[in-house]
């Protein structure tokens, strides 16, 4: 099937906010006694922020009746660190553009909550390159589900096999081929060795090697 649509994640991919979003659960995790290792940052990586809260305050069986609360609490913290610390990932203007030149249709879907998407498109000045934007953080599964993707493609009226997903997270990936889309994973320097990436349909470096050999390549 050709492709003619792409669909990016946003969270690490499109903009630099993965160790703000750490900083932002080492903040409000201190008030529950509790710190995570960058290894354990990196399991939850591409959840929804309620699942991420969710899924530690289970595993140091913290009360879930204060899941709300901390989730609230660090949605609202990562928020004014990307507002005023976000910056764009290497590669974003190159790869807008690459796909603006060849008419493809571009939406982005992420587990980030609306109000973070907003600040974060806004910032990065692509609101007016996008088909569609969607989030799942209202949706009844989030990543690694597919729906976001499928709802995505779906808003643009494109078939889910004529669409690329761009993606760094596993959890992103995963959601990607579930939906039955090709997926190129660009993964954080420390995790690009890690094997499990290779279900990707193409692993690089930088958004900035995307090209057309690798775009026939799909």
């Amino acid at each position: 099937m050709q492709l003619d649509t792409v669909i990016f994640d946003m969270d690490g991919l499109l903009i630099d906010s993965e160790p703000l979003w750490t900083e932002a659960a080492n903040e409000v995790f201190l008030q529950y006694q509790v710190q995570l290792t960058p290894q354990q940052h990196a399991i939850t990586t591409g959840l929804r922020t309620n699942e991420y809260v969710e899924w530690w305050f289970a595993h140091f069986n913290i009360p879930a009746s204060l899941i709300p609360e901390a989730s609230k609490a660090m949605l609202q913290c990562v928020t004014e660190k990307i507002l005023y610390k976000g910056k764009p990932m290497a590669g974003i203007e190159h790869i807008f553009n690459y796909f603006i030149s060849r008419r493809f249709k571009i939406g982005l879907a992420s587990s980030s909550d609306m109000q973070l998407i907003n600040v974060v498109v806004d910032k990065l000045g692509i609101r007016k390159h996008l088909n569609a934007i969607n989030s799942a953080s209202e949706l009844p599964f989030g990543k690694p589900h597919p729906q976001v993707y499928l709802n995505c493609a779906a808003e643009m009226q494109s078939h889910p096999g004529s669409c690329i997903c761009f993606e760094d997270s596993f959890n992103g990936m995963i959601a990607a081929k579930a939906a039955r889309m090709k997926c190129v994973v660009v993964p954080a320097h420390e995790e690009s060795k890690q094997p499990r990436f290779s279900a990707a349909d193409l692993k690089i470096s930088s958004l900035q090697n995307f090209n057309d050999l690798l775009l026939f390549a799909l």
